[in-house]
């Protein structure tokens, strides 16, 4: 009985999240021919993975990561910022696939679009509240990708039922905080910004480690987290030096 509800819960939050992407596509934007042919097509997409696809396949990533992690539908992520949760959705986005974010009303979206998001193909849901799991579940029909901030601990049976889920419907999980059992782990252990001096000046690029903890021993990487010219890209990308302030 309980699993029946639950499924209940996931068909509902489906078909809303279906009903709102079709508002947004014929009332918001208005209709233009080909703009609407291309959300059509998308739209077919989604259905089609509503259906359930069991399979896996390798995302896109923006340039800097590539050589660092790439996301594989299926499975899960876990990361410790907004900015590399952003940073690992980026490079999906920008090769047209749909981006969901739930939970996390202090994320952004004009940093999500610095980062190369794009909000068109994006579905907010920044307060679910004790329905976060659901929400998350039911977003997977038709989200590639769902960045979740999860407002208390998921537990082990929680996180393998959402595995499952994301096999299923071919798509990948970024939690933005600890997941039970991530196919990949990813944390800043150093952070320093360039461009602020003795109390005055403007932020304008990132350099940061990030600790890469992906089956086997932990990796560090040296990244910019953006770099001056707001991408994302490994440490022997040049800069102009400018003064440095350490993060806390």
């Amino acid at each position: 009985m309980a699993g029946q509800v639950k499924a209940e819960r996931y068909r509902k939050c489906s078909v809303s999240v279906v009903l709102t992407m079709l508002e947004y596509v014929f009332d918001y934007k208005g209709v233009s021919l080909e703009p609407t042919r291309n959300r059509l097509h998308d739209l077919q997409q989604r259905v089609q993975r509503m259906q359930g696809s069991a399979i896996s396949r390798t995302l896109e990533s923006v340039p800097g990561l590539s050589g660092v992690i790439q996301l594989r539908t299926g499975e899960a992520y876990a990361v410790d910022s907004p900015s590399l949760a952003m940073a690992l959705v980026a490079g999906p986005s920008q090769a047209g696939e749909w981006i969901a974010i739930v939970g996390a009303p202090d994320l952004g979206l004009e940093a999500a679009a610095g980062f190369g998001i794009d909000l068109e193909r994006t579905v907010v849901v920044p307060r679910p509240g004790e329905l976060w799991l659901s929400v998350t579940a039911g977003l997977l029909d038709v989200a590639s990708v769902v960045i979740v901030k999860p407002p208390v601990p998921a537990s082990a049976q929680q996180a393998e039922r959402l595995k499952s889920r994301l096999r299923m419907k071919d798509a990948a999980l970024v939690c933005w905080g600890e997941w039970p059992r991530s196919d990949a782990t990813l944390t800043i252990s150093e952070s320093s910004w360039l461009g602020l001096g003795h109390g005055h000046g403007r932020l304008t690029a990132r350099r940061v480690v990030v600790s890469v903890r992906q089956g086997g021993p932990v990796r560090q990487v040296q990244l910019w987290l953006p770099g001056l010219d707001q991408q994302i890209a490994g440490l022997d990308y040049p800069v102009v030096p400018l003064p440095v302030a350490q993060a806390g």
